[in-house]
């Protein structure tokens, strides 16, 4: 059988893979139309595999594409001099290549223009292909060359510049005999924060490609090739979930698949059902893997990224999604964030959002051996059939800020407005585990809140978090609490809002909200040191 593959680019022969036939159909188009292309995306969204099917495809349906691949990430720390042999000894073993899977040799002249050319620098890279182009054609016809880059943002620095002014002067003159006649740069980094030298654009002829991650029909359409071969199913809500949880990222789609279909113990004869899943969530919610080393690498570069990242998950506006700000620039090539459809920033999943609270949960002090009262224990928040009794859990969250009072100030390393978020976060997080549950994060439209979807014993139960804007705000959020709630048709809904206004009123009130049950509670936050004097 086939598998799902989280090792690098995946093969129809040995994986299920999506299709993306839309996709490839208008790469492929723009190829023929001689655009250069410009593929951009953060690492393990599927670049690589899909511009291979896309040459793949192309090289089926067309004989004349004579197609040039490259791969620049070892290049990243050479000199411009070793990057250009580098690349020049690439080039020939391409063309090689290329002429074996079609069958035939290079013919004599083209065989010793290989072995006498050189590429120095890109002068003369230019100049190659011009004549590779001409005496491509003469040997064989028209043939046009496709040039397609991988790891571009690997190229050395020293080399950005001029490498592509040769690419622009290539384009320019628009003839159907220019060589390369299509190029295709494939990486993370964009041309504009490659280019160094700002006051000059020697690539403005680039014609951005974008590469979405899976919908919810694509990912129903990989799973259900892994039902058509082996027979086993998966229930509908399980497909729904791993799709939201996952955002289509394609790494963590396929990573979930591989646990529930490989690493799990589940009988091929059952149905994989939302128990399973939930297993499975769990797990990967505390692995380490590649996309997850990468993520946490990343939102860890810069301390102001925390902040920023706080900001888009606490607030009721959120952030403004500006490309022209650095560090929003930045967490978006690095895939963390994305432009959502109001214009303000949004983590692109709740598994990241996940593990980014994680990663700034703080060190709080001891303060976590004050959550409860002592001699209190985990069994004490629970019914007599030994479900969870929130109420009572988030009633005594509010009187352990009360009694830390200006100790929550004194945690390390943590913006002081995102403090009681934080301790929320990791209060509930120690209970759910002690009680063998599980939490999921769900990051909805509406900005300003973070909603936690906890699970245990078949119950479900929503916490959602916001720190005070207003009046309006405060009644707002109910609302929104009340409309989630039954879409994910739970019974129990809780509400905690943070106030850092001085001076602040606590409020814990229940009542029906568009007929489900809402428990809110309004927690001041202490915001100085009590004096000495």
């Amino acid at each position: 059988m086939k598998t799902f593959g989280t090792q690098g680019p995946v093969h129809p022969d040995k994986n299920y893979i999506v299709s993306r036939s839309e996709k490839v159909k208008d790469f492929i188009d723009r190829v023929k139309k001689g655009r250069y292309i410009v593929i951009f995306a953060p690492r393990q969204t599927g670049k690589t595999t899909f511009f291979q099917r896309a040459l793949d495809t192309l090289s089926v349906e067309e004989t004349t594409y004579f197609p040039i691949q490259l791969n620049f990430e070892v290049y990243e720390d050479c000199t411009p001099s070793v990057f250009y042999n580098g690349i020049y000894e690439d080039i020939r073993e391409e063309i090689e290549n290329t002429f074996q899977q079609r069958g035939n040799l290079p013919t004599e002249a083209l065989t010793r223009f290989l072995e006498d050319a050189e590429i120095t620098d890109h002068l003369s890279m230019g100049r190659f292909f011009r004549q590779f182009g001409n005496l491509l054609n003469a040997e064989y016809g028209e043939q046009q060359v496709i040039l397609i880059i991988d790891e571009f943002d690997g190229i050395p620095q020293e080399a950005v510049r001029g490498f592509l002014h040769a690419l622009r002067r290539i384009y320019l003159p628009g003839s159907i005999d220019r060589c390369p006649q299509s190029v295709s740069i494939v990486g993370v980094k964009s041309i504009r924060q490659l280019n160094y030298d700002r006051s000059i654009s020697p690539f403005n002829i680039q014609d951005e490609f974008h590469l979405p991650n899976f919908s919810l029909e694509q990912v129903g359409e990989l799973l259900g090739q892994y039902t058509a071969e082996g027979g086993q199913a998966f229930a509908p809500e399980v497909i729904k979930t791993l799709w939201n949880q996952t955002g289509g990222q394609p790494f963590l789609v396929n990573r979930l698949a591989q646990i529930l279909t490989e690493e799990l113990d589940i009988a091929k004869t059952e149905t994989i059902t939302m128990d399973h899943f939930t297993t499975a969530h769990t797990w990967l919610l505390d692995e380490r893997n590649t996309n997850i080393d990468h993520l946490l690498s990343n939102i860890r570069r810069d301390p102001r990224f925390e902040t920023l990242l706080m900001q888009i998950v606490s607030y009721e506006n959120s952030v403004r999604f500006n490309p022209d700000n650095p560090i929003i620039d930045e967490l978006a090539t690095y895939g963390v964030i994305t432009r959502g459809t109001d214009r303000r920033c949004e983590i692109v999943n709740p598994i990241y959002f996940y593990r980014i609270l994680q990663a700034f949960k703080p060190i709080v002090n001891g303060l976590e051996r004050d959550y409860f009262p002592e001699g209190t224990v985990s069994f004490q928040y629970l019914t007599p059939t030994g479900h969870i009794q929130v109420e009572r859990l988030l009633d005594n969250f509010g009187a352990f800020i009360a009694r830390a009072g200006f100790k929550i100030l004194q945690v390390p390393d943590t913006p002081q407005e995102f403090i009681g978020q934080h301790l929320l976060f990791a209060y509930l997080d120690q209970f759910i585990e002690s009680v063998d549950g599980a939490m999921y994060m769900e990051v909805p439209t509406g900005r300003g809140r973070m909603d936690l979807l906890i699970l245990h014993k078949g119950q479900k139960y929503i916490v959602e978090t916001k720190i005070w804007g207003s009046e309006q705000h405060y009644q707002t959020g109910k609302k929104q609490l009340a409309a989630y709630m039954k879409l994910e048709k739970a019974n129990e809904g809780y509400y905690v809002v943070f106030d850092h206004r001085q001076p602040a009123v606590p409020r814990v009130e229940t009542e029906m909200v568009e007929g489900v049950k809402i428990r809110s509670y309004v927690i001041p936050v202490v915001q100085e040191r009590p004096s000495d004097k």
